[in-house]
């Protein structure tokens, strides 16, 4: 009789750490796509679609020269940039000009989120300038 009980505590225990063995891999499998999801949604505003790769240069040497290259930059090149990239640069000229004319920068920002659906990389920035900038 005791032999049958140590058999069934054994088997119990067996039973128990392999549950116990299974629901830390579900947890280190959660907590390794999480990691994965963050890493994926970083936003790096370079790999945004909707600026040709032959203007990437001249908006590095405008965003140089601040708030004024960026503006003269927009008014010469925006036509030829789309969304989502042109909203991120216009959000980028937004947050330079924000002190000096804070009229502008609203203007800017109330376009940006007018044409800016939810679904948009940008918009969680847009929601992180949204206090600043309105």
């Amino acid at each position: 009789m005791t032999k049958l009980i140590a058999a069934l505590i054994l088997v119990i225990a067996l039973y128990g750490g392999w549950h116990l063995f299974l629901y830390w891999d579900k947890i280190k499998h959660e907590e390794e796509t999480a990691q994965k999801q963050a890493a994926a949604s970083v936003l790096v505003p370079e790999q945004l679609p909707g600026l040709p790769q032959a203007l990437e240069l001249t908006l590095q040497t405008a965003q140089k020269q601040g708030a004024t290259g960026l503006k003269g930059w927009l008014k010469m090149y925006g036509q030829n940039v789309q969304d989502p990239r042109k909203a991120w640069i216009e959000l980028d000229y937004c947050v330079l000009v924000a002190r000096e004319a804070p009229t502008e920068a609203k203007r800017v920002f109330a376009s940006v989120k007018e044409r800016t659906p939810p679904s948009s990389p940008v918009w969680p920035r847009l929601k992180q300038l949204e206090k600043s900038c309105e």
